[in-house]
C-alpha cells in the first residue's frame, strides 16, 4: 500500500504533544505489522516505537491448560487486561522506560521484555485484532488510543497472505489453509465488528 498518508498522519499525531498511542487493527493477515513498521521506520526511533498486542497472547502450556489452543488467536487467548494495563503505563506522562513483550513467530510464544518504550518517544504505535473488540477487557483499549486504524485489504489478498505466513513458520499447506478456514477465519469475522469504532479505515492492498 502507499504508505504516504499515513505516515504523515502518525508524524503529525507524533508532533501534536505530549505521548501519543496509535492503534492499528483489523483481521488476522491485513498487514498490520508491516504497516506499524514502515510508520516506525518512516519516523525513527527516536520519534516511534512499535508495541504488538500479540505479545500478550498466553503462553502455549496456558493454551493448553485451559484447553483453547485449538482457538489460538481467539479473544480469550490473549492477556487482555494486562495489554491494558500496559496500554495505561504508556500514556502516562512520565515515568521510566517501559519494557513490552513481543510475540516471537519462529516460536509461538510472547517473549517479556523485549521492547523498550524510553520515557522521551512521542509516539507509541500498537497493532493487532482485537484494539477495536467491544467485549470484556478489550471494551477499554479504545479510548487508550488518540487515533485508531482499520486496515481492510482484498479478502483473496489477505487470505493468500495468512495462509502463506503460516507456511513460512512451519505449518504444512494443507494444515495451514484449514487453519485459516477454521479459527482464522471465525476470528476475522469478530474483528470486523469493531471497524465503525476506527478513525480512518485503509485499504492495505
Amino acid at each position: 500500500m502507499n504508505t504516504t498518508e499515513p505516515v504523515a498522519r502518525a508524524r503529525a499525531l507524533a508532533a501534536s504533544g505530549g505521548r501519543r498511542v496509535l492503534g492499528i487493527a483489523g483481521p488476522p493477515g491485513a498487514g498490520k505489522s508491516t504497516l506499524a513498521a514502515r510508520i516506525a521506520d518512516a519516523l525513527g526511533p527516536e520519534r516511534a516505537v512499535v508495541v504488538p498486542m500479540d505479545g500478550f497472547h498466553l503462553a502455549q502450556a496456558v493454551l493448553d491448560r485451559l484447553g483453547r489452543a485449538d482457538r489460538k488467536g481467539a479473544p480469550d487467548t490473549f492477556d487482555a487486561a494486562g495489554y491494558v494495563a500496559l496500554l495505561r503505563r504508556l500514556r502516562a506522562p512520565h515515568g521510566p522506560t517501559v519494557y513490552a513483550p513481543a510475540f516471537d513467530r519462529s516460536l509461538e510464544e510472547p517473549i517479556a521484555g523485549s521492547i523498550p518504550v524510553p520515557p522521551d518517544v512521542p509516539l507509541v504505535i500498537t497493532e493487532g485484532n482485537y484494539l477495536l473488540h467491544d467485549a470484556g477487557e478489550w471494551n477499554s483499549v479504545r479510548p487508550l488510543l488518540d487515533e485508531a486504524w482499520y486496515l481492510a485489504p482484498a479478502e483473496d489478498l489477505r487470505l493468500e497472505r495468512l495462509i502463506g505466513r503460516h507456511v513460512r513458520h512451519g505449518k504444512d499447506p494443507a494444515y495451514a489453509r484449514e487453519w485459516v478456514a477454521r479459527s482464522d477465519e471465525a476470528n476475522a469475522r469478530l474483528v470486523a465488528l469493531g471497524r465503525h469504532r476506527a478513525d480512518l479505515v485503509l485499504d492495505a492492498g
